[in-house]
């Protein structure tokens, strides 16, 4: 699969998400403003609760909108042998059953499928990303997995 396909999926994943989280906080907002929630006295919290759940998801509708215009600015370019990780790149390591992981600029944890594989969007803000972003090809990184630190080595860097 390309980049640009990789990209792709995950726009269009992160696309649903706006959907579906403006969905949502629409809904709630209708709920908050609906006449049949009017506080009956001064304990029922009813509307202001739902209110509040509404502004939380028009957030994160907000927040998914701008992770979609970012991986959308984002160039889908190859990394040439030797280059560092950096924003755009796909990366795996070594291990049998391991996600890739691309590096975005947003929306970590986000998951998609590639070439039947999980590709798993990571953030340079992430701990993981930190230990990644100026690596090379072959360079080792430390990782803990399953309480267990382990050391695997960058197998590429696309």
């Amino acid at each position: 699969m390309s980049k640009r396909e990789l990209l792709d999926r995950i726009i269009a994943q992160l696309t649903a998400e706006v959907k579906a989280l403006t969905t949502a906080a629409l809904a709630t907002h209708a709920e908050a403003t609906d006449d049949e929630n009017k506080a009956e006295d001064k304990y029922d919290t009813r509307s202001l609760e739902a209110s509040y759940l509404a502004h939380g998801q028009s957030k994160a509708a907000e927040e998914a909108a701008q992770a979609v215009a970012q991986f959308q600015a984002l160039g889908a370019r190859d990394f040439a042998a030797g280059e560092p990780v950096s924003l755009g790149a796909l990366v795996t390591l070594t291990g049998r059953g391991r996600p890739a992981y691309f590096v975005g600029p947003r929306a970590g944890g986000t998951e998609v499928e590639a070439d039947g594989r999980p590709v798993l969007v990571i953030t340079p803000q992430s701990p993981l990303g930190r230990q990644l972003v100026g690596r090379r090809q072959g360079e080792a990184v430390r990782l803990e997995v399953n309480g267990r630190r382990e050391e695997l080595r960058i197998e590429s860097v696309q």
